[in-house]
């Protein structure tokens, strides 16, 4: 076996193309859009490489074929944050059921960060936002993956952790029929924020979309930044997310809540465009567009995703969340019913006020992904993700 780093575009492919032979036969398994992977390493696309920096690799056989591969990437923004030590990222780890092949990837990936000054290495991860491509897949193989989240064999977890790796947090994703009642607990939260007239509930209009991303920065930074490994948003980040979302977002199912005018919260759900492109087999040229429109004018997509939910800490504890989640159902159960499914993504077991919430909201744990931590000291105490209170 012998590893192979991306230095040109055949080399590329290979590390693109992969998973498509590997999972080939898994019926769970979506084909991630070519260009949305492609992004991640390129400088022009990926905005995390103005403060950092990635690289990746392949794994080949004595025959030459491909049978692994990874990258490895540091974001200087976070490298300390909240940690103990430097710390960096692998990601985008596939790999034939083989210990030693996944063995070589990890030191590979570990060498480079130990090169950069590191001491751990989170994994998988991605070299971008903790929404996308973050976490391993440990429960809820029955399932196909979401829009940019990670699917894997269920092998992978013993590759890791066979290697070292132990679970820093776990991101858990609920599940619900829309049409479910919500609990008694939720509505007696939402009276409390429902009647105080200083607090409005509106959903996002399309014409306005500038003042929400800034409204989406204002509350996101005030309720993530101060986690362990969050950078602060910028207003360019804000606008460039939004309008990312612009094609596929649905009015209807995106809302924020406002204190005297201020934005102090939101609930942003997105139709789950997986179940679009799912039928594009990861491209979308001129063919996978058209079928991605007819997709969309027909609706055939029937499941939304709780993408983020976020509350200004000063407001939480006063019913905010729950008059938020009121204000969709209302919408969602009552006039506009297109709807079947929904799904709320990236749920941290460090984050107990977010799981008391989602329960409330209804639904079972339907998938769990793990985010591991190797510490390269080995005698060195390791320390989970601090629960936040």
């Amino acid at each position: 076996m012998h590893i192979v780093e991306i230095t040109d575009k055949k080399i590329a492919n290979e590390f693109l193309h992969f998973p498509i032979r590997l999972y080939k036969n898994e019926p769970n398994w979506i084909r991630p859009l070519d260009k949305d992977i492609n992004g991640v390493f390129d400088p022009k696309v990926n905005k995390f490489f103005r403060n950092g920096e990635c690289t990746r690799w392949i794994l080949r056989n004595e025959q030459g074929k491909t049978i692994g591969r990874i990258a490895a990437f540091i974001n200087k923004k976070t490298v300390n944050k909240d940690n103990d030590q430097p710390t960096g990222g692998v990601g985008f780890f596939d790999c034939i059921d083989d210990q030693e092949a996944a063995n070589l990837l990890f030191d590979t990936g570990k060498k480079w960060l130990e090169d950069k000054g590191m001491e751990a290495m989170d994994g998988p991860i991605n070299f971008g936002d903790r929404d996308t491509w973050w976490g391993l897949l440990v429960d809820g193989f029955d399932r196909p993956p979401n829009y940019q989240c990670n699917y894997h064999f269920p092998y992978y977890q013993k590759l890791f952790e066979t290697y070292g790796f132990q679970v820093y947090f776990k991101q858990f994703t609920f599940g619900r029929q829309v049409m479910d009642p919500l609990s008694d607990r939720l509505y007696e939260k939402a009276e409390v924020a429902q009647k105080d007239g200083d607090y409005t509930f509106r959903h996002i209009e399309k014409k306005k979309l500038k003042k929400y991303a800034e409204d989406f920065r204002t509350v996101y930074n005030d309720a993530w930044a101060r986690h362990p490994g969050v950078a602060e948003m910028s207003s360019l980040q804000a606008n460039a997310i939004i309008k990312k979302m612009k094609p596929i977002m649905d009015e209807k199912i995106m809302w924020f809540g406002y204190h005297k005018d201020q934005p102090v919260g939101f609930y942003i759900n997105i139709p789950e465009l997986n179940q679009v492109f799912k039928h594009v087999n990861g491209k979308l040229d001129l063919i996978g567009k058209l079928k991605f429109l007819y997709h969309k004018i027909r609706k055939t997509n029937k499941k939304m995703i709780g993408l983020v939910f976020g509350i200004s800490p000063e407001h939480q504890g006063k019913g905010v969340d729950g008059a938020l989640i009121l204000a969709i159902r209302d919408v969602v159960q009552e006039t506009y019913t297109r709807y079947e499914q929904l799904e709320m993504n990236w749920i941290g077991d460090f984050n107990p006020k977010m799981i008391k919430v989602v329960e409330q909201v209804g639904g079972d744990v339907v998938k769990t992904h793990h985010t591991y931590r190797y510490l390269f000291d080995r005698t060195k105490e390791f320390k989970r993700m601090p629960i936040k209170n």
